[in-house]
């Protein structure tokens, strides 16, 4: 696959989200047959492992093969071997340091060192971290990995080869989006208030003890702080954590100074990025290519303006794909003891509109199920979101990371391109030296996403780019044929 220039991308983007012509039998069959093709790099770092490819290889790819599996000598099969990833010499620089945490892990056994507390502690005071007690000191603990840069340079890939290769003796291990950790750190929480109530001196510690038996590594994916109450309880988890003899790997796109960074009370936050400063080897990955943006062919996923044209071709892609599949309306998730109703479903595919999917107060715990439970989703009405809608907006947001963390396929159907609904084109705001710098990162342009976004906080702004670059990369049939593979 060969790099285009972003300005070429943007506008093939733009003509596959208009083009309903004579690629759309192949995008369907695209869709219809994702679950069975394994050719993205996700899947070849699970498929090739599990045997050599039956053509002749040379002599330096065939004695790849007989080194024991590590992230280098995975790097180098699919570079050398296979021909997945390119050669790229940041990622090899980060590659050698996730070999040397491997070799470190190779015959590692945690040991719980828990600290004794010198005073009484509180409830409120566990639950904050602000009791009294010796710093964090755990010497046989590896120290983790603090992996941060610019999106679609390969973060959570190397990651993920990381984990795949674990040494065998690291039976208990997590690899999980940051997002989702924490809704199971509160849930968890909440249950041990629910069950001993204000008694528990320190809450925090008796969750991360809970974590530490069931993970000896944990690998976060896009680790980001935007909440107070995360922000209050990181420090005592991650030391507690450590104190345990758990090893953590997390990718992110800011610099651990720059995380929380002009949020409410973030002097008590400073203390967290200490702790990941001095226990964290933390690094920088800044290859210079995007690797989202080297798409195959692009499929038809996007269908906009809201014409009846256009309504009647999705109804055609939903018809074709769920022809054998029994239609559930109102089906019932569950999720944390309450009802949430999908209104249109199969097994695995899912229609909703969109006032039914971003029209209620639904949180980042719904859209996560629902992504989990359903591979294809259906988002119909998509409208031109302005000013006044951020919470709608915000909404659509959540549930597109959702959707790209559980590799769910996206049709949609919309007012605009869909990378445009989050423009308010009525307003004459300008965009920001800093948002232009983002989007500039990210590959996205204002002839794709419009000229007045309607963000403008900081976090809102990169959660923004971050949506529109997603929205470009789920639009691929690569990612048609590839996601819930």
């Amino acid at each position: 696959m060969s790099s285009r220039p972003l300005h070429t991308l943007c506008k093939s983007c733009s003509l596959a989200a208009s083009n309903i012509g004579g690629r759309r039998a192949q995008s369907l069959r695209s869709i219809s047959t994702g679950h069975s093709r394994l050719s993205s790099n996700a899947a070849a770092l699970r498929s090739s492992s599990r045997g050599a490819h039956a053509v002749s290889r040379p002599r330096a790819s065939r004695a790849l093969d007989k080194e024991p599996l590590s992230p280098r000598t995975r790097y180098q099969q699919l570079v050398v071997q296979s021909g997945t990833l390119r050669e790229d010499a940041d990622q090899q620089r980060i590659i050698e340091k996730l070999q040397r945490l491997h070799e470190q892990l190779i015959d590692y056994e945690p040991v719980h060192t828990t600290p004794q507390q010198t005073t009484q502690p509180s409830w409120f005071g566990g639950f904050l971290g602000r009791n009294p007690r010796p710093p964090v000191h755990n010497p046989v603990v590896p120290k983790g990995l603090y992996l941060y840069g610019d999106v679609g340079t390969g973060k959570s890939m190397l990651m993920d080869l990381f984990y795949d290769t674990l040494p065998p003796k690291i039976k208990k291990k997590r690899r999980v989006h940051f997002h989702a950790f924490m809704i199971d750190v509160h849930k968890r929480l909440h249950e041990l208030r629910s069950s001993s109530g204000r008694d528990h001196a320190d809450p925090v510690h008796t969750v991360a003890q809970e974590i530490s038996d069931d993970a000896a590594v944990l690998c976060f994916d896009e680790f980001q702080v935007t909440d107070i109450v995360d922000a209050m309880i990181l420090r005592r988890l991650f030391e507690c954590l450590i104190e345990n003899g758990v090893v953590c790997v997390m990718t992110s796109n800011r610099h651990p100074d720059e995380l929380y960074k002009n949020g409410i009370q973030r002097e008590s936050f400073v203390p967290c990025i200490n702790l990941i400063k001095e226990q964290f080897d933390v690094t920088d990955l800044n290859s210079g290519t995007d690797y989202r943006r080297i798409p195959r062919a692009l499929s038809h996923v996007y269908y906009s303006p809201l014409t009846e044209a256009n309504r009647s071709e999705v109804d055609k892609v939903w018809k074709a794909l769920t022809h054998d599949e029994e239609i559930v309306h109102n089906r019932q998730l569950e999720i944390w003891g309450r009802k949430l109703t999908i209104p249109e479903s199969t097994s695995k595919i899912a229609r909703f509109t969109f006032h039914e999917l971003c029209g209620k107060p639904l949180s980042a715990a719904d859209y996560i199920e629902i992504t989990k439970t359903f591979s294809t989703i259906f988002v119909l009405e998509v409208p031109k979101m302005d000013f006044g809608q951020k919470d709608l907006a915000r909404r659509f947001i959540t549930f597109i990371d959702a959707c790209y963390e559980s590799k769910t396929k996206l049709l949609a159907s919309s007012e605009v391109p869909i990378y445009q609904v989050f423009s308010d084109e009525s307003k004459s705001t300008e965009i920001t030296d800093n948002m232009r710098q983002l989007m500039d990162d990210m590959g996205l342009s204002g002839d794709l996403v419009g000229s007045s976004p309607i963000f403008t906080g900081e976090e809102e702004v990169f959660a923004f780019a971050r949506a529109c670059s997603r929205l470009v990369q789920m639009g691929t049939r690569e990612w048609a044929e590839t996601a819930h593979a």
